[in-house]
């Protein structure tokens, strides 16, 4: 069922696009979780640090892909908008090309420079050996990766939020069977881990794909459609534009993501294994937010395209108060009960790990309410067709997180919760050059 977002109550209407999208990657992480929880529990903690290391760089390929789609779906909720369904099609044929081109490319090139993210990563030699493993699996999924993100943004794009929710819940319960198959059962370590992961994310990719062509009737050719479309360079460029940017964007964050990984795997392994515990927990306390500025970007790019203002302006007010209420009670949670939730993936016994854990979680969950306001901004300047607005928030947040991260870490009196303190001033520096950028368009307007 696609959501017709330029027409209704506002928030109702916004809220309702967005609970599926929230539901579905709260399903992911809990994914995300018990991966962590069976690895850390079943296979010690160097598995624990190859994984959470993995999983860092799995993000930072992912989002390549992910901002390339985001980017399409952008474009598609506009012309949805603007009732242009050959547009839409046209847009759909270029851009399915032009990323699942990237696609091959970039997983052709992971595997062939697999013993170089050793010396990027800083990697230990006794984790090592065990990320390898990982990796070489799990750089097989990086198509179905692509299948799934490419036509879960198309459907959310026509207001469709429901479908992708349907595939990715049976992905996650497949993967957690899968992995207590394999880890637990057949005891093939973290291989085996990897290999579950694979064989889920093929089965949502593929049967995402096949319903999106047989049962979406505006994404359905018809006969002789197909060769009825005309590939128009204006589309390519448009399409590009979108995409390009927004992918740019979400690679930056992530970059800035693995490079800083790189300065925690330097101080050893019990630090690594701080870190992809409680990087699980942050990740799933502010998923939800993060799904809602990407339904808010869905309902801003639709009444965008149709051309109503007080909509837009009366969807912004609303999504600022929401996101900004979620965050506060989410930062409490977070930081009252840190040390039960590290305990999740940790043993008692593990007191060092227990600790780091602990004080980058109540650092980082202090201030979630300045990565809920970045989203907004995100999703915001991509809807109106700025993108590179995005980027240059993104730049900022990440630029200054890295530089502060390397620098402060670098201090022997500050050590690494100099890494963990330069994330939130990271967020609140992206936010005040988005707000002042607002303000100063919105006064000129």
């Amino acid at each position: 069922m696609n959501t017709d977002m330029t027409k209704g109550p506002v928030m109702k209407s916004m809220l309702l696009f967005a609970v599926p999208m929230i539901l579905g990657n709260l399903l992911q992480q809990c994914y995300n979780i018990a991966d962590t929880l069976i690895v850390g529990r079943f296979l010690g903690p160097n598995a624990l640090a190859a994984v959470g290391s993995s999983f860092t760089l799995m993000t930072f390929l992912t989002s390549i892909l992910l901002g390339l789609c985001m980017g399409s779906g952008t474009l598609f909720s506009i012309r949805f908008g603007e009732r242009d369904e050959k547009g839409l099609k046209e847009g759909v044929c270029v851009s399915f090309l032009l990323i699942f081109g990237l696609a091959v490319v970039l997983n052709v090139l992971v595997f062939v420079l697999l013993d170089q993210i050793k010396l990027f990563l800083q990697v230990p030699g006794e984790v090592w050996a065990s990320m390898r493993d990982y990796l070489a699996v799990i750089f097989c999924g990086i198509l179905a990766t692509f299948f799934y993100n490419y036509f879960a943004s198309l459907l959310r794009a026509v207001g469709n939020s429901v479908i992708p929710l349907v595939f990715l819940a049976v992905s996650t319960i497949l993967n957690i069977a899968l992995d207590l198959c394999f880890v637990v059962g057949l005891k093939r370590g973290v291989a085996g881990a990897a290999e579950a992961t694979v064989i889920a994310q093929y089965v949502s990719g593929i049967g995402i794909t096949l319903y999106s062509f047989l049962r979406v009737p505006c994404l359905r050719f018809g006969k002789g459609e197909l060769r009825g479309i005309r590939i128009h360079l204006a589309c390519v460029k448009e399409i590009a534009g979108f995409s390009v940017l927004t992918c740019v964007q979400q690679s930056i964050m992530n970059l800035g993501i693995l490079m800083v990984q790189g300065v925690v795997n330097s101080f050893g392994a019990t630090v690594m294994a701080a870190f992809a515990a409680a990087v699980k927990i942050d990740a799933f306390a502010y998923m939800p937010v993060q799904d809602f500025g990407n339904a808010f970007s869905t309902f801003i790019a639709q009444n965008y395209g149709a051309k109503k203002e007080e909509r837009i302006r009366a969807g912004l007010k609303g999504a600022v108060a929401t996101s900004l209420v979620f965050c506060v009670a989410v930062s409490s949670l977070v930081c009252v009960f840190a040390r039960p939730l590290m305990q999740i993936f940790v043993g008692g016994e593990e007191t060092s790990i227990l600790a780091e854990g602990v004080r980058y979680l109540r650092i980082e969950g202090a201030f979630y309410f300045g990565i809920g306001c970045l989203f907004l901004l995100y999703g915001f300047y991509r809807a109106v067709g700025r993108p590179g607005m995005s980027v240059v928030l993104t730049v900022a947040s990440l630029g200054t997180r890295v530089v502060l991260a390397y620098v402060l870490s670098s201090v022997p009196a500050i050590g690494v919760v100099g890494i963990w303190w330069s994330v939130p001033i990271g967020w609140f520096l992206a936010d005040a050059i988005g707000i002042g950028y607002y303000v100063a368009r919105w006064r000129k307007g």
